[in-house]
């Protein structure tokens, strides 16, 4: 499987603060990574240094192939975005949102593409329907088919889920798997929900204070530090990342 995304030594430092250190990572085709770590590991700022909007102070990204700072328009083409504190204008509609973002991306066919979304995502009952009186759920459909118009190589997901109640959660989580399976794109998704990243991800990496700590396959990497669970090991990473670090 060839690199969707790839992190070369990418480090962020603010003044005297590193924010992240020097961490190396990839996303495959049709792979979803979970990024985890305690608020202040370094996750967001990671994020946002894939979609280009922090520079890096030192390393190299590549999405796809393409060095996001030496080619960054036809890198970010690749890529696309949703999470749940980034919700669309409230004031268009599910159909106007699309096209808007269509267009941003330059989608070709975009009419075409909206419909396909529109029945992919259960969203032609409210097509017409401001994004800002749907439910959160719903939303959280429309930030998801926003997310897939232009058929993005990578897709990054910070908190997808978040607020959703369990059935509503569980839907969306098949449509980023649906996503994932079909092979020729990569997932990389953050969250604080264990059970969901141990259900959805192919592998986990745990960020503390900048740094990648523990990397492996969500199902058996508690085990492998003497842990019952993923949100035991997520606890002790928060708690007391010394300990794993030694070991």
């Amino acid at each position: 499987m060839s690199d969707i995304l790839s992190l070369n030594n990418v480090q962020k430092i603010y003044g005297s603060n590193t924010a992240v250190e020097s961490i190396s990572f990839s996303v495959k085709k049709g792979e979803i990574v979970g990024l985890l770590g305690p608020n202040g590991a370094g996750k967001t700022t990671t994020i946002n240094m894939v979609l280009g909007v922090l520079k890096p102070t030192s390393g190299v990204i590549y999405i796809n192939g393409i060095d996001i700072a030496k080619q960054r328009s036809a890198a970010l083409e690749q890529t696309n975005f949703a999470a749940v504190y980034a919700p669309l204008p409230g004031n268009l509609t599910v159909t106007q949102n699309l096209k808007v973002f269509g267009k941003i991306y330059c989608v070709k066919n975009l009419k075409i593409r909206i419909e396909e979304l529109l029945a992919e995502y259960d969203l032609v009952k409210f097509r017409d329907t401001r994004c800002g009186v749907l439910s959160s759920g719903e939303q959280t459909r429309v930030s998801l088919a926003k997310a897939a118009l232009n058929n993005p190589k990578l897709l990054l997901l910070d908190e997808p889920t978040a607020s959703l109640d369990p059935s509503t959660a569980k839907d969306i989580r098949e449509k980023i798997r649906g996503f994932a399976a079909h092979g020729e794109s990569g997932v990389l998704w953050t969250s604080h929900n264990m059970y969901e990243v141990q259900e959805v991800c192919d592998r986990v990496l745990f960020m503390s204070k900048g740094k990648i700590l523990l990397e492996g396959n969500p199902k058996t990497l508690p085990a492998e530090h003497g842990k019952t669970t993923l949100e035991e090991l997520f606890i002790t990473v928060a708690r007391e990342p010394l300990k794993l670090e030694e070991k």
